[in-house]
């Protein structure tokens, strides 16, 4: 996390950039910081063109101004590193450092994201500009961390890509004879007899649509490429800035489930994670505190880090609404509920021109302290002093796990079938939203990740069994672990080959069933089951299967595979494998995962009314639940025990009623008895 040595509350600031303002405004946002309890901000997030004016020549004594206003001030520093947006002049002088797009445009100057990762100038620059401002600012002891560019993404097709997509296929292949093999390129007489026969997968070669392709496993390939190729961009910034100051925490902010970059395998080489939560106007609670819940398992449950969300308002949505008031707060401290130890915004005075003027921000257009966000943030920051380093550290105990993976993400998008309709992430949210629902805590890990630890163990849509997953799944459900997975599982290997000797492939024995054919239901068509004596609708795909030694716990009721099984139960070894063959409603989801939960008898944190949402966070003994109410409406509890709320100070005895207000938030610490 953040330098535990230097902070002893939840830190509260978030981006500021002075270099777009005068000298005179400084000294006012110096006030409205203290005013609003702000004691940390981000710095120098885009400031390269300022620092490097040509390619010879530094100039730092704007930061260094900045630098020493802030320390004076006494806040502490998360020290960007500016490498997120290059200079006009090196685009001019050194055009390979541009992107080329998706259909073989090649880029000009302007935006952001626009850096080929594969250019060799790029990554010049910008790797000497972080030693520099590593070796200037290196003894500045309210430096609490180093942020790398900025919100990694995107994507290039240039040449330097498809020379550096060789190599990197020649790295991990040795061989064309394997790379041949492994993409089975006897299909339409693809086979490569030289590496430099190999071009880059777009709209020139094989794409039809930016998601639709004639030869996955290449196109897959190039998913990873790219997000290896950008992760090493941020490598070589982390190195070099580690070899000067070893002891500030390095990270840079993640955008929650963003499909070009796979952040588990980002995180290997991250501190601490933290990312960016601008959640979509029609986002469910379930959503907003999933993308928490997946930040916080990449670095296996420890706290994240808040680094960026709006006080008020977006600018880049169709329609872009206000946050009501107490939505801030809110908001704020779910994500301390789900593991985050900051609460940062974007931006602390807001932008004049360009895209962003229109965002939220702590100071307005205004530039006073007379405004209802600004009030808000002031007085979440006073809470959060008193709130103190109570709940720092605190991590989950769940006993729930979502398997999440980028390659099957991007594998099962790719796929040419069997819907257009079929997406990953909605199936994970599903499942998700049943258990959140009913206030279940859920770990997000990925297929590097342990087991063991858990009761049950969830893995929708597994469409890629990556090399001896199995394995790790068949050892888990033998030694007594409840494992559930869906339709559309154990289709291909890691190189998107079709395991063949039937579906689902080498989960098979493990499932004990046998899926025969798949029917897909356009939108608006539907089958059914019948489960636990209701009727659920059968949406979008059906498996058809057979049992091998699986119990059906229900069946379709129409068409010609009428009365085959729909959903099965199978005892392997000590465990249970479920299949979900077909996917449902939100009403199925919550009563299949009850009945899961209750046989592992895993409990809810808290039995709430409706839109109430219980988080449960321990450490070294300690206990603290979060009740925050997302509705509109007062909500009435009972304390399940003896409790002291750390916000107001009430004290609660077990049996005693608990008042909600409308968008109230409670952190109960548990009290010895």
């Amino acid at each position: 996390m953040i330098n535990s040595s230097k902070i002893n509350k939840i830190v509260y600031g978030g981006d500021y950039n002075p270099e777009q303002w005068g000298e005179d405004i400084w000294k006012e946002d110096m006030r409205l910081f203290s005013l609003a309890g702000i004691d940390i901000v981000t710095l120098n997030v885009f400031s390269w063109a300022l620092l490097q004016p040509n390619e010879d020549t530094y100039n730092f004594e704007l930061l260094d101004k900045i630098m020493d206003l802030v320390k004076s001030h006494g806040l502490k520093v998360c020290l960007a590193t500016s490498t997120a947006a290059h200079p006009a002049w090196m685009a001019k002088k050194y055009p390979d450092i541009l992107r080329t797009d998706f259909n073989g445009i090649k880029r000009k100057f302007g935006g952001r994201h626009n850096s080929c990762p594969n250019s060799v100038t790029y990554k010049k620059f910008s790797v000497a500009l972080a030693k520099e401002l590593a070796n200037r600012y290196k003894n500045f002891d309210n430096i609490v961390a180093w942020h790398i560019s900025n919100e990694y993404g995107g994507e290039c097709y240039c040449e330097n890509c498809e020379k550096a997509f060789r190599l990197w296929l020649k790295n991990k292949y040795k061989t064309l004879t394997e790379l041949n093999r492994v993409w089975n390129t006897a299909f339409w007489g693809h086979t490569f007899y030289d590496w430099d026969e190999i071009v880059l997968p777009n709209m020139l070669s094989e794409h039809f649509e930016y998601d639709r392709t004639m030869f996955q496993s290449i196109s897959l390939d190039y998913r990873r490429f790219n997000s290896d190729s950008i992760l090493e961009c941020y490598k070589a910034e982390y190195n070099v800035i580690k070899t000067i100051t070893p002891d500030i925490p390095i990270t840079t902010n993640l955008m929650g489930f963003y499909k070009p970059l796979d952040y588990h395998k980002w995180a290997k080489y991250m501190d601490f994670a933290s990312w960016d939560s601008y959640p979509a106007n029609d986002a469910s609670v379930a959503d907003m505190a999933m993308n928490h819940d997946l930040i916080r398992g990449l670095k296996g449950g420890m706290p994240f880090a808040l680094m960026e969300q709006t006080p008020s308002v977006t600018n880049w949505l169709a329609y872009n609404a206000l946050k009501r008031p107490k939505v801030m707060r809110l908001w704020s401290y779910q994500a301390i509920a789900h593991g985050s130890d900051t609460v940062m915004f974007f931006q602390m005075r807001r932008s004049i021109g360009a895209c962003e003027k229109l965002h939220g921000a702590v100071i307005d257009h205004v530039g006073n302290e007379n405004t209802r966000v600004f009030r808000e943030v002031a007085s979440l920051g006073e809470e959060l002093k008193h709130l103190g380093d109570k709940t720092l550290g605190l991590r989950s105990d769940s006993k729930v796990a979502l398997v999440f993976d980028w390659d099957n993400w991007w594998a099962v998008e790719y796929s040419a079938g069997p819907s257009c309709e079929l997406k990953y992430r909605d199936e994970v949210l599903n499942y998700y939203t049943a258990l959140h629902d009913r206030n279940i805590s859920v770990d997000i890990i990925g297929v590097d990740d342990e087991l063991e630890k858990y009761e049950i163990v969830i893995a929708p849509i597994l469409y890629m069994t990556k090399g001896n997953y199995d394995e790790k799944i068949r050892e888990y459900v033998y030694k007594g672990g409840t494992f559930i997975t869906t339709f559309f599982s154990g289709i291909v290997n890691e190189n998107d080959l079709i395991v063949t000797g039937g579906y689902p492939g080498k989960l098979r024995d493990i499932l004990g069933v046998w899926v025969e054919e798949t029917d897909a239901l356009p939108n608006g068509i539907e089958n059914s089951f019948i489960f636990n004596n209701i009727k659920y609708p059968a949406k979008l795909l059906c498996d058809i299967m057979h049992l091998e030694g699986a119990e059906a716990l229900s069946f379709y009721q129409t068409d010609f595979y009428q009365n085959t099984p729909c959903i099965t139960k199978n005892s392997f070894g000590k465990g249970t494998a479920y299949y979900v063959g077909t996917r449902s409603d939100n009403n199925f989801y919550r009563e299949f995962m009850k009945g899961v939960c209750n046989e592992k008898n895993v409990l809810p944190v808290w039995d709430t009314p409706k839109e109430v949402e219980a988080v449960k966070r321990i450490k070294d003994g300690r206990s603290c639940v979060f009740l925050l109410n997302h509705s509109n409406e007062i909500k009435t509890l009972y304390s399940e025990n003896n409790y002291v709320d750390l916000l107001s100070k009430t004290a609660y005895k077990k049996g005693q009623k608990i008042i909600l207000e409308a968008k109230e938030v409670v952190i109960l610490e548990a009290l010895e008895v």
